[in-house]
């Protein structure tokens, strides 16, 4: 017999799909991607400009918001410009200004949610006409190709790490906890 905690009254369980146990590679891997992806959906919903803007945990500059940012212009990058190779500019980034996706908080929150959501069917549609997770991108910096199978292990690691910083915010602005 397994012991299940609880969530307590606080908890933001979500409604995500479960991740197959018994799956192929391929499969496993957009599972755990979809999942991080709605991990991050369900930390923001509810939440008005003010709440998704604020930084709660000092001495930290971060914000949901210059996350969903951040996250839409690596979807953009990873998928978009350096997999698929479409010509499409970059995303809350600048040579004068590189870290605008965290800092420049001046826009909607709930419309950088929109482009962040947006980004993401791009990049689904992107993975979908992929024949293979040996299909190769090159990076835009180093000229180095890479494989679909290690780009969605490299986004994968992305949302995890940042979906524990939107947990530490979430529970700051409200005491929502939860995965």
């Amino acid at each position: 017999m397994t012991n299940t905690p609880a969530h307590s009254p606080a908890a933001v369980p979500g409604d995500r799909a479960p991740i197959p146990r018994l799956a192929g590679e391929r499969e496993s891997m957009e599972a755990f991607l979809e999942w991080h992806r709605r991990t991050f959906e369900l930390k923001c919903e509810g939440l008005g400009q003010e709440e998704l803007s604020s930084r709660t945990v000092a001495p930290s500059t971060l914000s949901l918001h210059g996350l969903a940012r951040h996250l839409a212009g690596c979807e953009r990058w990873w998928f978009r410009q350096q997999f698929a190779g479409e010509d499409v500019p970059i995303l809350y980034y600048s040579d004068e200004d590189p870290d605008q996706d965290m800092d420049s908080l001046d826009g909607d929150a709930q419309e950088a949610l929109a482009v962040w959501r947006s980004e993401c069917a791009r990049s689904r549609e992107i993975v979908a006409a992929a024949e293979s997770l040996d299909q190769r991108g090159t990076s835009l910096r180093t000229g180095e190709p890479f494989t679909l199978r290690w780009m969605l292990l490299s986004l994968i690691a992305e949302y995890a790490r940042h979906n524990g910083h939107a947990d530490l915010l979430r529970e700051a602005i409200d005491g929502k906890v939860g995965h």
